[in-house]
């Protein structure tokens, strides 16, 4: 079972001889690399027109704080994303078991507690159902994932508003909101320790399991995954669910950060969660990616919109930067897509000449 594209799969060596590629080579053409590079440019250019303001401490918080929320998204993002999926959906998922889980505190009439832990439960299991939900329409029902996200980001935001009248639900003096406040391990806040957790996990389930192994396959072939064996449906469902529980995951972490559910505030937060993934190496294709092209995917936009306000550019510039970088990155895995069927191509032509003769 292979688990990423021939090409990717192809052996390593230092020899550069005919039929073998590079080690060189290999680690320039892949994407997560090159932005990584891309990504010490910009804190280099930063660094130095920003002067210390950059690698101030308070400015290191900052961005941990900014992206630990979107880093649970993108891990789950980027399950889907290999599968040659999407899910427009996860802002929406994310308000709504936001929603749920305050509602659940503040119906058990208190803020700490076994109130916290259930409504914490209740928000997991409400952005897994809605996970359930997509990946079944996708898998057994046939639906294209675009639009089966699509529906389902519309469904989740509108029975948010539902709920709650389209009001926010904030919690008051919750322990939830202390631990997202209060807690700190090594001067940072504690929020962007459980996204590390989080991201170190899946990482470790995505590269070191079977379940990451079947997700590549099937982003790969997934005709051919069926016929070694892999489940398709009941992996495809699993992926989107587990990608909706980590936004369940997101949204505990977006309460205790601010407090509130911020109905009207996540209108955004699929696209930047997509940009990151993509832009971090994983092939809208499928059967292509890593957890660390995403992160450094996500660090991008972060360290854009401080810098900017540190230099005194309207922050604004940086959805235009990343759109920039989002349209190159799809243009280069394109390319180099297009450069190896070729060079297959061309390959099988020359044994073909090669058993004629």
């Amino acid at each position: 079972m292979t688990t990423t594209s021939s090409k990717s799969q192809a052996p390593a060596s230092l020899d550069d001889g005919p039929g073998s590629e590079s080690l060189i080579r290999r680690l320039v053409n892949l994407q997560s690399v090159w932005i990584l590079g891309v990504l010490l440019v910009i804190v280099a250019y930063f660094a130095i027109a920003g002067g210390g303001k950059f690698f101030s401490a308070s400015n290191f918080t900052q961005i941990s704080q900014n992206i630990s929320v979107l880093a649970i998204l993108g891990v789950g993002m980027t399950f889907i994303i290999i599968t040659s999926g999407i899910d427009l959906s996860v802002g929406s998922v994310l308000v709504f078991a936001s929603v749920i889980a305050a509602k659940v505190m503040q119906g058990m009439g208190g803020t700490s507690g076994g109130a916290v832990v259930v409504g914490i439960l209740a928000g997991l299991v409400a952005g897994g159902a809605w996970g359930w939900l997509n990946g079944f329409l996708v898998a057994k029902a046939k639906i294209p994932p675009f639009i089966v996200t699509l529906g389902t980001l519309s469904a989740a935001l509108g029975l948010s508003q539902v709920i709650t009248s389209g009001l926010n639900v904030t919690l008051d003096d919750s322990s939830l909101t202390d631990f997202g406040i209060y807690t700190k391990v090594i001067g940072i806040p504690g929020l962007p320790f459980v996204a590390l957790i989080v991201v170190i996990l899946g990482g470790i389930l995505l590269h070191r399991t079977k379940f990451g192994r079947y997700t590549y396959a099937i982003g790969s072939n997934a005709e051919a995954a069926k016929r070694v064996g892999v489940k398709v449906d009941k992996h495809l469902i699993q992926v989107y669910c587990f990608a909706g529980a980590l936004a369940g995951v997101g949204a505990m972490l977006y309460l205790a950060q601010y407090g509130t559910t911020t109905i009207a505030g996540q209108s955004l937060t699929n696209l930047n969660v997509i940009a990151a993934v993509v832009i971090g190496g994983t092939s809208v294709f499928g059967g292509e990616g890593s957890m660390f092209g995403t992160m450094v995917g996500l660090f991008i936009p972060a360290v854009l919109q401080s810098g900017f306000i540190i230099v005194g550019v309207e922050p604004f510039w940086q959805g235009v930067a990343v759109g920039v970088v989002l349209i190159a990155a799809v243009y280069i895995d394109q390319t180099r897509r297009a450069a190896a069927l070729r060079g297959a191509r061309s390959s099988r032509s020359s044994k073909k000449l090669a058993v004629k003769k």
